[in-house]
């Protein structure tokens, strides 16, 4: 495929299986920092997902990963990662292609936020090649401590909660509810010192929503809410700014 460029980095779908390792190694240290073994990040979604890696053009360190996963439907929905800790029978009719983003990392230190722009500018030609119209996932908040998360589980919860018609339902056993006490600013957002991950971010500036609950995942230690961006809500001039690269993702 031809790669995609975007000031000091380059992105491209990996064809090789120490393409794929790489990007599972860049995994563990995001995701099982601290504890043993292989210090591999994989599971049995990796084998059925295409794997997508940003590396900075000079050095050509691996900088960012993520994987997608395309589902034709709505019917579709179980096969995902996703569906393991949510129930998503709402977004079981829904009539379009879908497409799950997930393991999405950036390589601690690596803060240019003209990573997570080149990710979605790829993105985005991805869906419209494949006329993808939902995009979803779960957005992970490192560490297990709550506490640490009560103001932006609350902003979330007073400013971006899933529409009725395609709210994620309780499925895990271990979950925090999502609320909020008192008002909280929507200039939140904003707030250079606010916990929300960057590409949970991302998803909201566009009119992405969420669960009205995190699940707590012992395994990846972590907490994560459910993510869901109907494409059609992306407003046109932000959807025509992601456009602007000339070389979109092929698969």
């Amino acid at each position: 495929m031809e790669a995609l460029h975007k000031g000091k980095y380059v992105l491209r779908l990996a064809t090789q299986q120490s393409e794929i390792k790489a990007a599972q190694k860049l995994r563990f240290s995001s995701f099982r920092a601290g504890q043993s073994g292989e210090m591999i990040d994989r599971d049995r979604f990796d084998d059925t997902c295409q794997h997508v890696l940003i590396h900075h053009a000079q050095s050509n360190e691996l900088v960012c990963c993520f994987r997608m996963m395309s589902l034709s439907c709505g019917q579709d929905i179980d096969q995902s990662y996703s569906a393991q800790f949510y129930d998503l029978s709402a977004l079981k009719s829904f009539p379009a292609p879908m497409l799950e983003i997930g393991r999405f990392c950036i390589k601690s230190g690596r803060s240019d936020p003209n990573i997570v722009r080149l990710a979605w500018s790829a993105l985005t030609g991805f869906v419209d090649k494949k006329n993808v119209e939902l995009l979803f996932g779960c957005s992970s908040f490192t560490g297990l401590n709550a506490a640490k998360y009560h103001e932006a589980f609350g902003y979330l919860h007073q400013n971006h909660l899933a529409p009725t018609g395609w709210a994620p339902l309780r499925k895990a056993q271990d979950i925090i509810p999502l609320y909020a006490e008192g008002h909280i600013s929507d200039q939140y957002k904003f707030n250079n010192n606010n916990t929300i991950p960057p590409l949970l971010r991302a998803y909201l500036s566009m009119g992405g929503w969420v669960s009205d609950h995190a699940v707590v995942d012992q395994d990846l230690d972590s907490l994560h809410v459910f993510t869901g961006l109907i494409v059609k809500s992306v407003p046109r001039s932000r959807a025509k700014s992601l456009r602007s690269l000339n070389s979109p993702l092929k698969s």
